[in-house]
């Protein structure tokens, strides 16, 4: 059985409820519910332990401190994540990283993962239930699979947690831009008090364009791309942009969207990097917050200067100014709601509070429709 069966097979002992809570410490329980509570913001080493405890279980006497192949009597723990541990994560449905967990600089120091091991990861408590649970292993003997079933049955608790079915709506005649606008800007605007809330522009911008994409000529044969962890850094996501459009399989459009930054002269350096690597026709940088105009000189220099060398467009605008003119164009506003909804209720990363405020908000914009 290679590593993805393995990782099935654990997963779906994990999903009958399967636990061996009992026959693990107490210690060892806590150490298991901090990974699977942060397994959201601290991808990375909940990933590198995902695939330690898999190793684990496949090879039972390869000590799994010794993450690299440079470290003595050791294996290439990267390598099995990106082959088969990251890919099957995302397949499941599951928390994961663009590649694998050993991208993280604090998890890829060339020292065995022992209880002093000294690599920076941000969160000590996260750190320390790391590098215990790797000991319970290889010090303690605690079986990998009570801890891998563990986790795996604590992060489906708390998706399950997270689903939310949104309400439909019954009074779509009244619909206008207005409203929906109106209702877009109460919830880009709320104070979640959490992290995820950037990704909800992104999700209105995918829906509307998996509309646009149909029924506007200029997107004629293109297909719009799968949408990416929005937390995966630029390095690691290897996308021009939070949306692609792609025709005849070159990169047509990007869009990049910011929820709390306005556009300034340095996010078009960054654009024109990634307009040099990637080669769109037009590259969309859209801000809640729109532009900062101290720096409007600088950043229309920029934008010429990028049409004449690389060819490339960068529009610049406003999320909701943009989103009412693409409303515009589309025949039909309920869909659009829909299929937002719907991104909303299936999204992994956005938390319980993202999808029952936009709940209160489809209630509310049918009160007043």
């Amino acid at each position: 059985m290679n590593y993805k069966e393995k990782l099935i097979e654990i997963y779906n002992e994990a999903k009958d409820k399967k636990s061996y809570f009992s026959k693990i410490n107490k210690n060892t329980k806590k150490n298991i519910k901090i990974i699977s509570k942060k397994c959201f913001t601290q991808k990375g080493v909940y990933t590198v332990l995902i695939t330690l405890l898999i190793y684990k279980i496949i090879h039972p006497k390869q000590d799994i401190r010794n993450h690299q192949t440079q470290i003595n009597n050791g294996f290439s723990g990267r390598t099995i994540d990106y082959q088969y541990i990251t890919p099957t994560l995302k397949e499941l449905g599951l928390p994961s990283m663009a590649e694998s967990g050993w991208l993280t600089r604090s998890l890829e120091q060339p020292h065995p993962y022992t209880l002093d091991y000294d690599g920076k990861i941000s969160n000590k408590e996260v750190k320390k239930a790391f590098l215990e649970l790797v000991n319970d292993i290889e010090v303690n003997e605690i079986n990998p699979k009570y801890i891998l079933v563990g986790i795996l049955k604590q992060i489906i608790e708390i998706q399950d947690k997270n689903q939310i079915i949104i309400t439909p709506l019954s009074n779509q005649e009244k619909l206008t831009i207005s409203k929906i606008t109106d209702i877009l800007n109460i919830q880009f605007s709320y104070n979640y008090e959490t992290f995820g809330g950037s990704k909800l522009p992104v999700l209105a911008f995918y829906a509307i364009y998996q509309i646009i994409i149909d029924e506007v000529i200029r997107y004629s044969n293109c297909e719009l791309k799968s949408l990416g962890k929005h937390t995966a850094s630029d390095k690691t996501s290897k996308s021009a942009g939070d949306i692609e459009i792609f025709k005849n399989s070159m990169l047509f459009e990007a869009i990049e969207i910011k929820l709390n930054k306005k556009i300034d002269a340095n996010m078009l350096r960054i654009a024109e990097e990634k307009i040099i690597k990637y080669n769109p026709k037009r590259y969309y940088i859209l801000s809640y917050h729109e532009i900062k105009l101290d720096e409007l000189d600088k950043i229309n220099e920029i934008i010429e200067q990028i049409k004449t060398t690389h060819g490339c467009q960068i529009v610049i605008n406003g999320v909701l100014p943009t989103l009412k003119y693409y409303m515009r164009l589309i025949s039909d506003l309920e869909t659009f709601i829909n299929y937002y909804s719907l991104l909303i209720q299936q999204d992994s990363e956005l938390k319980l509070i993202h999808k029952q405020k936009w709940n209160e908000l489809i209630l509310k914009l049918q009160n007043v429709v």
